[in-house]
Parts: structure tokens; sequence; C-alpha cells
């Protein structure tokens, strides 16, 4: 089990309210106390209304009223996009709203690390950039669909523009920022790109198909459950 899918998991058996005692979990999931220990921190830090402590159990503090919702990737990205679009709005309240409502889509987006997360500061990341990464999404999408190549220019952390030919492989999103899995052919490996991040993705007549070593499947934060490198 991925890690994200196990950290879904154990929201599920919050949910009920009741204390659950590390070991119940870990033994339910078929995994170690110390990994449910960690997951515990990870939901936490995540915003997730989880309270209790190593060794006497955990449980969810505040009823959660919506029931658990399957979003697609392209319903996910039309609600942040509406969230972007209101919290730039003149209106304070629509504004404010708009950002209650992110904080609570956030909290049950597990992450994968605390790390993780203090370094990209998924809880605090500006709108307007995520409002600007939505440009490039069609063209990601429809690249991976049809496994076709794709010419990008990126605008790195350091604010330096670099050239890249990939094979785009799988998008995600990690709390107000999405990411683009891809094979890297002018670096040959793998790389992780924010997808607000990118300026330009130009569709190239090139067309892949699996090969060992760049698929999605060897790319390993998505066979050990680490986080992206």
């Amino acid at each position: 089990m991925r890690r994200t899918d196990r950290l879904f998991e154990i929201i599920q058996i919050l949910r009920d309210g009741n204390l659950h005692r590390a070991q119940d979990i870990a033994e339910r999931l078929e995994v170690s106390t110390r990994t449910i220990y960690r997951d515990m921190d990870t939901l936490v830090a995540s915003g997730v209304p989880v309270e209790g402590a190593r060794g006497v159990g955990y449980m969810v503090r505040e009823a959660i009223t919506l029931p658990p919702l399957t979003l697609t990737s392209e319903e996910l990205e039309a609600l942040n996009l509406g969230m972007a679009i209101v919290a730039e709005a003149a209106d304070p309240d629509l504004k404010a709203a708009a950002e209650r409502l992110a904080a609570k889509v956030d909290a049950v987006l597990p992450e994968r690390t605390i790390a993780e997360a203090d370094a990209w500061k998924f809880a605090v990341y500006p709108f307007a950039n995520v409002a600007r990464g939505f440009t490039q999404m069609p063209t990601l999408r429809a690249a991976i669909k049809a496994r076709q190549k794709l010419h990008l220019t990126y605008r790195r952390i350091d604010d330096a523009l670099t050239e890249r030919v990939i094979r785009p492989l799988h998008m995600e999103y990690w709390g107000r920022v999405w990411t683009l899995t891809a094979w890297c052919e002018t670096r040959e490996d793998f790389r992780v790109f924010r997808v607000d991040l990118i300026e330009a993705a130009t569709p190239l007549p090139e067309l892949f198909v699996d090969e060992p070593g760049k698929r999605l499947m060897d790319y390993q934060p998505y066979t050990d459950t680490s986080a992206p490198g």
C-alpha cells in the first residue's frame, strides 16, 4: 500500500470518533507501530484534527461532516482553480472564505512527510502562483495520455530558466501545488517539476513507449513511498 493510500485509510479508521491504539491500526494495515506513529505526525502537521499520544491512542477530535469524496484530477483541478480565482477577488469576505476552504481541503489531503511539507510550504503557497500553473494543465494532461514527449521551459527555484525534453508520466496534487513526475531526456533521470514553475510546455512530434527504468513504476518514491527527489 502506498503511503498516501495508507494515510487515507487511517483517516477512515479514525472517523468513528473512538480512541484507536497505534498497535491496533498497525495490525489492521499490516505495518509497524513506528510507521503509524510517523503517519500520525504527518496527519497532524497536515491539519487533520487528530489528537492523542504514543502509548495512549488517537482519535479525531472534531466531526468531519462531509462524506468521503473521491475526486478525479480534473475535478480537483477545477476546485483548486476556483479557490484561486475567488481568493484574488476584491471582496474580503469571499477572499477569507476561499482561504478557509483551501485550508480544509489541505487538511484532508495527506502529504508524504513533514519535512517535505515544510520545504514546499504547502499551506501558505500564494494563490496567484497556483492560478498561473493551470495554464499548462491541458497540455500536460494530453501529453501524459498520448505518451507524447514535451519540450519544457522551466523556471527553477533560484529563478534560473532551464530547457528540458521530458517524458511526462504523472501529475499529483500536494496541497495547492501540483507536480509533474517525468523522465527527463536531458538529464537522463527522473525529475519532479512544479507545474506553476513551467513557463512553456510544447508537444513534440515524438511519442514514447514504456521502457524498463524509465516508467513511473521504476521511480523510487513510487516503490518505497519516500519523498520525491
